[in-house]
């Protein structure tokens, strides 16, 4: 597979395969993504895997949690503006009607939404926390890191989901993973083989056309 190939075929995966992925080829992965761009080569990343049985305690641990959960930061701006409002409110449109859940039907909305916080059925995932010292340009470097496991994972024939869905659970996720009071929980990754029978997997999102956001200067 050519990087061209895997940009194109890596989508965010809602339905996995109860299919095993093993450690030692997801820490194959990070040690190739590992050569991530990083300013000034700080690599502010810090991962926590779960995988088999560490999966199952985790989804035990966060069914017990009963104490409030602070979002780790605002996943969306306030009052999003054109064309950025549009573009969200499509994906979830698309998706709903993808599942035949009708705009008015919230309570199947609301499951499809708590799936998020299975890893979608997915065997593997992880954390990615950082340094709370960190500011944007470091949080850029997690998302180039995030962005190149994903396109390592395909090339490797896995299929992954990012989800920032996961900051608004940052105390039960921290206080399992046991992360020191320093980091901050940034997102979480789905890893495993997409269930091809599901619809949702269907989904592929549209792009605005480069000329609506690129400019090529002639001075």
């Amino acid at each position: 597979m050519d990087v061209t190939e895997a940009v194109d075929s890596r989508k965010s995966i809602r339905a996995f395969l109860d299919k095993a992925v093993d450690d030692s080829l997801i820490k194959e992965l990070l040690e190739k993504t590992s050569r991530s761009a990083s300013g000034g080569n700080l690599q502010p990343w810090q991962i926590y895997v779960i995988n088999g049985d560490t999966m199952n305690s985790f989804h035990k641990f966060q069914s017990e949690w009963t104490e409030p959960e602070t979002p780790a930061y605002a996943i969306y701006p306030e009052n999003l503006k054109e064309p950025y409002k549009t573009s969200r409110y499509e994906v979830a449109d698309d998706m709903y009607s993808l599942l035949g859940i009708a705009r008015e039907d919230k309570e199947e909305r609301f499951k499809q939404v708590l799936k998020n916080y299975e890893f979608f059925g997915a065997p593997a995932a992880f954390f990615c926390f950082v340094d709370r010292q960190m500011g944007r340009p470091q949080w850029s470097d997690l998302g180039m890191f995030l962005q190149t496991f994903m396109l390592l994972a395909r090339e490797a024939g896995l299929d992954t989901c990012p989800q920032e869905a996961w900051a608004m659970k940052q105390e039960s996720v921290t206080a399992f993973v046991e992360a020191p009071d320093e980091l901050m929980l940034f997102c979480g990754m789905a890893i495993g083989y997409q269930d091809e029978s599901e619809k949702v997997n269907e989904l592929r999102t549209s792009r605005r056309p480069v000329e609506d956001w690129a400019v090529f200067l002639d001075k």
